[in-house]
């Protein structure tokens, strides 16, 4: 029997990867719940066990066998190491650690092959979904034709930056329609109706720091010999979900039906009706990437692409939990079952 501790427990990432340990063959692990003060003592559940959330301590991690962490940065960079200590495995959603010495950035839906780590990995930082769907998407790409270069636009929903930052868009939208002041905590700036690629001076939460996660990650992910690639980000004015614009060049043209065929597998959905184009609402609650292909035809009535866009959507915290969930089942083959090593 495995022990299991979520710290972030009540983070909209730790309630959506409760959700997949509940559907995965890690449901009847004995479960941990942590969070930071204002969670503490809430009831809550995982698989069929129902347990309380408690209090983030040095003792907390006894006998754990992994420890996901999905809250606050500071919350993973404050205790990591007392649970590498305890022996756990560390498997970090927060992302602080995607720069620290021997940490591995892995995306199970590359491949097996690339979780690469063995008993003296400190640390595991599932992927960012938005890496994650760059890299897989790229990657396929260019098993019909070198990608010559791509440039993404990504953009991103309140809950990328947690439950503060959904509450402020919420109570903004409220404030504007009844006239009334508009909370700036988070954003220091309108994000309700508003496309924007940037914050305000004073703002909680920064653009910047997610493309450069971002960039490095696919950079990681890709061991560095990815297609060239640049990345936008900006936030929508909505809660959830991750929509991409991206554009491709490809190093020769290539049969439509042939990239049709090179995106479609494992893990994407290609949808083919402009009628049901990919959106941050079709993704919500799916295990898939949706992508649609809009090539740019080099000769009038031509049946292959040099150059063509991508309109791409996903589940962040799904897609982010989803891999978390897969880095963790690949690790257990490391650790001799019910023994902390």
């Amino acid at each position: 029997m495995f022990k299991i501790v979520i710290a972030g427990a009540s983070s909209l990432l730790g309630r959506e990867l409760k959700d997949v340990l509940s559907d995965s063959p890690m449901a009847g692990a004995n479960f941990a719940l942590l969070d930071e003060n204002d969670a503490q003592g809430q009831l809550d559940q995982v698989g069929d066990e129902v347990t309380f959330i408690q209090a983030v301590s040095a003792d907390a991690f006894d006998r754990a066998d992994f420890t996901f962490f999905c809250g606050s940065e500071s919350l993973t960079l404050r205790f990591w190491r007392q649970a590498l200590r305890a022996g756990s495995t560390v498997l970090d959603l927060s992302g602080a650690l995607d720069q620290e010495a021997g940490v591995l950035v892995r995306a199970l839906w590359l491949g097996p092959e690339a979780i690469g780590a063995d008993l003296f990995t400190p640390a595991i930082v599932p992927a960012h979904p938005a890496a994650i769907t760059l890299a897989l998407l790229l990657a396929r790409l260019g098993r019909a034709a070198p990608v010559r270069f791509a440039a993404a636009t990504v953009l991103l929903p309140a809950s990328e930056f947690g439950r503060a930052a959904m509450d402020e868009l919420h109570q903004q939208t409220v404030s504007l329609l009844s006239f009334q002041t508009m909370p700036r905590a988070v954003y220091d700036a309108q994000a309700a109706y508003n496309l924007l690629g940037g914050f305000g001076e004073e703002a909680a939460i920064r653009l910047a720091a997610v493309a450069t996660r971002i960039e490095r990650q696919y950079q990681a992910l890709t061991a560095g010999r990815g297609a060239a690639l640049a990345v936008q980000v900006l936030h929508a004015p909505v809660f959830h979900g991750h929509t991409f614009s991206i554009a491709v060049e490809l190093e020769r043209p290539v049969e439509i039906v042939a990239l049709e065929e090179a995106v479609t597998g494992e893990h994407v959905e290609l949808v083919l009706g402009d009628s049901d184009s990919p959106s941050n609402l079709a993704a919500t609650g799916q295990n898939d990437i949706l992508v649609r292909m809009h090539p740019q035809l080099p000769v009038r009535g031509a049946g292959a692409a040099l150059r063509f866009w991508l309109w791409v959507a996903n589940d962040n915290l799904r897609v982010h939990a989803l891999n978390a969930v897969q880095c963790a089942l690949e690790l257990r083959r490391l650790r001799p079952q019910g023994t902390v090593q």
